[in-house]
């Protein structure tokens, strides 16, 4: 059996980084052009319409960290505790549309517990930390 390179995990690090990190960004956008849609599911569910800004922040923060490989396992754990809490806002059995949408946040929970385990490889941009003096 073939085991692959390396040097494909990191070029396959990177596209799941990349492709996770369009989602978030888009989301940010779309919350920031249209956020009377999110703001919609706020009011639906009870919860407080400025929620939409910090989930914009947040969207818009964790993308450009996957994006540039910066803190990829923390984010991506977030990431994926973000999307399990906000499927519930599409769970809505009688709504085939929703229940779609329901599911793939569990899809996109997964592939990012997959890259929190795989890390953000070699083509990342370093985090230096420093140090106390």
């Amino acid at each position: 059996m073939h085991t692959p390179s390396p040097d494909w995990r990191d070029a396959a690090a990177l596209a799941a980084r990349l492709l996770l990190a369009v989602l978030f960004l888009g989301g940010a956008v779309q919350k920031l052009v249209s956020p009377g849609d999110a703001i919609g599911l706020l009011t639906d569910r009870g919860l407080p319409t400025l929620l939409v800004w910090p989930a914009l922040a947040f969207n818009a923060a964790a993308g450009l960290a996957l994006v540039l490989g910066v803190a990829v396992t923390p984010t991506a754990l977030a990431l994926a505790a973000y999307c399990g809490a906000t499927s519930l806002f599409h769970f809505l059995p009688d709504d085939p549309w929703q229940m779609t949408i329901f599911v793939k946040n569990w899809a996109v929970a997964g592939g990012c517990l997959a890259l929190a385990a795989l890390g953000p490889g070699r083509f990342a941009l370093p985090l230096r930390i420093p140090r106390g003096r």
